[in-house]
């Protein structure tokens, strides 16, 4: 059984930063695609940034230019660096991992929360 471990979250005024973590029990080479996701209440879950095993990235348009995706495979983590953050971004922020056969490992969810 996979897990995604993830960490990072919190408070901060509007403007600040942010680094979620996210730690996977198995290699993240395992996935065709790894990202992290964010959902308020009362709608969907939405993908903020992702990669492909292959390195290819896709944001958001909401967080283009202020949020970066990485990976260090040495440590199967994946970061989500979360600059210039919004009000708007408040949300609960989950990690994915998604097989080839398009089946979704999530974890536990990280709230984050931009107030002032």
């Amino acid at each position: 059984q996979v897990q995604l471990v993830e960490s990072g979250g919190g408070l901060v005024q509007p403007g600040g930063s942010l680094r979620l973590s996210c730690t996977a029990s198995t290699t993240i080479f395992s996935f065709y695609h790894m990202g992290w996701y964010r959902q308020v209440p009362d709608k969907q879950r939405e993908l903020v940034a992702g990669f492909t095993r292959g390195g290819t990235t896709n944001y958001a348009d909401s967080v283009k230019g202020r949020f970066t995706i990485s990976r260090d495979n040495a440590k199967n983590t994946v970061y989500l660096q979360m600059n210039s953050l919004k009000p708007e971004d408040t949300a609960v922020y989950y990690c994915n991992a998604r097989t080839r056969l398009d089946f979704d490992y999530w974890g536990q969810g990280t709230q984050v929360t931009v107030s002032s």
